[in-house]
Order: C-alpha cells, then sequence, then structure tokens
C-alpha cells in the first residue's frame, strides 16, 4: 500500500535518493540561515528588540543545515547538487514572495514594512515547514539514526511559527493589520504553487533514483496536484489565521546545540 510512511522509508533506505532529499534540505536551511542573518545585521533602529530573535532564528537554519549534512556523512555520502527546479527558497525568491537577495545584499537598514513582509513570508513557510516536521517526527521520530534529528529540528520549527504568530499579532496592534492580511495571503497563494512544483520536481528526480513505475509515479503527481487544490481552494486558510501560540517568547534566548551532529 502506497503511504507518506511507505514513501519516504523508500527514499530514505536508499543512499542516493537520502543524499538527494538531504542536499535539498541542507541548502533550504543554509539559504535560511544567510537570509535571517543579512535581516538581523539590517533591522530599523525602531525595532532592534527584534534583531536577537531573527538572529536566533537563523542560527537554528545553520544548524539544521548542519544536521542533514552530518546525517549524510554518518552513510558516507557527499552532497549532491540541487537541482535548481528543487530549490523552493529560491523559487519562492522568483515570485516575488519576501526580500530579495539584492536587498538583503545592501548594507541598507530595512523599513517596518520590510519586516512585516519578512514576519509574513516566515509565517507561510514555518507552517508548511513545521506540518512536514511533525509528519517526519510520527514516522521517524524513535528512527535510531535519524529520530534525534527529526525530533531536534521539529521542535525548532515549531518555535519559529509561535515566534511569527506572536511578532505579527504585535505589528497588527501597532496599526499593521491589514497589509500583514493582504502579505499573508499573497505568500500563502505563492507559496502553496510553488510547494506544487517543486514537490512535482522532487518526485520526479526520486522516481528516476529508485525506478518508480509510470502508475507510481501517477498516482503521486495526482496526489500532489490533489493536495494544490485543495489548499487554494480553502487549506490555505490555516497559513493566514493568526494566533496567540502557547510558546511565548520561543525564540528569546540563544539558539541550541546539535551535539552529535554539528
Amino acid at each position: 500500500m502506497l503511504s507518506a510512511r511507505s514513501l519516504f522509508q523508500e527514499i530514505i533506505d536508499n543512499d542516493e535518493s537520502f543524499r538527494l532529499f538531504c542536499s535539498i534540505a541542507a541548502g533550504g536551511e543554509s539559504q535560511g540561515g544567510w537570509e535571517n542573518g543579512r535581516i538581523a545585521a539590517l533591522v530599523p533602529e525602531t525595532e532592534r528588540a527584534l534583531a536577537p530573535k531573527i538572529s536566533r532564528h537563523g542560527a537554528d537554519e545553520d544548524k539544521h543545515g548542519r544536521i542533514f549534512n552530518a546525517l549524510m556523512k554518518k552513510r558516507g555520502l557527499t552532497p549532491v547538487e540541487v537541482p535548481p527546479e528543487t530549490d523552493y527558497t529560491m523559487l519562492l525568491e522568483k515570485k516575488g514572495i519576501g526580500l530579495t537577495h539584492d536587498r538583503l545584499r545592501r548594507d541598507e537598514p530595512l523599513t517596518v514594512r520590510d519586516i512585516v513582509t519578512y514576519l509574513s513570508h516566515s509565517r507561510v513557510t514555518e507552517q508548511r515547514a513545521a506540518e512536514q516536521m511533525v509528519m517526519l517526527r510520527r514516522y521517524f521520530g524513535d528512527d535510531p539514526d535519524i529520530g534525534k534529528a527529526v525530533r531536534m529540528i521539529s521542535d525548532d520549527e515549531d518555535n519559529h511559527l509561535a515566534y511569527c504568530h506572536e511578532e505579527l499579532l504585535r505589528f497588527a496592534r501597532a496599526g499593521h493589520g491589514r497589509t500583514i492580511r493582504r502579505t499573508l495571503r499573497e505568500c500563502a497563494l505563492a507559496e502553496i504553487g510553488v510547494y506544487r512544483d517543486v514537490s512535482l520536481a522532487v518526485m520526479d528526480h526520486m522516481g528516476r533514483i529508485l525506478g518508480w513505475s509510470r502508475p507510481k509515479a501517477a498516482l503521486l503527481a495526482a496526489g500532489i496536484r490533489a493536495l494544490y487544490a485543495y489548499e487554494r481552494a480553502v487549506g490555505r486558510r490555516r497559513m493566514v489565521s493568526l494566533t496567540m501560540p502557547e510558546r511565548r517568547d520561543a525564540l528569546g534566548g540563544p539558539s541550541t546545540t546539535a551535539p552529535g551532529f554539528a
């Protein structure tokens, strides 16, 4: 029977598919680490209190990238070049979502609106990341090889999502509610399209590595497109709502280390 668990188990059990999976994940996390580091450095003076939290966010993302690389190294594998059609972060940027890398490379302070844009973008993408890690944790949280990494990253992603909710609600109370609602909607609509395209591309690469039959590949592609249709219609609402999280000040301290990984 084809299930999410059996699919991921198949990917994890094969060295080549595992190497591609970890390379894609490591690349995205490292990119997120760089982006958050630059945003922390460019935070406007009126929001300097937010800089340590953004730095913590970036440090967590860097840590995740090191963890995925360490998982490969543990199996004697080296990273592979990430196919551009699977580069979630860069494809989002091409859609005009978030702050561009050109903007972040300039040594000019960001505006409050830029920070609102960054948090809105992060709220949407961290929702996706947190949900994916919850799934992996459910299936592989006790796995002797990857369970510790999955649990650690999942905890961090939950913290990131809580932080985005709390800070966006603070900005909404300060009068940015309309901008936040509009930006969240734009980000969510773009993200579900990019997620569909990246998922199809990743599954295409995995299918060729693992020798999937045409019916199996077609069934998986149909499932990805069905998820997109659902999210386009109603599922995106979970990405644009804001609720005060149970975890308050989730990024208020230093980033946790990853002993045994990096």
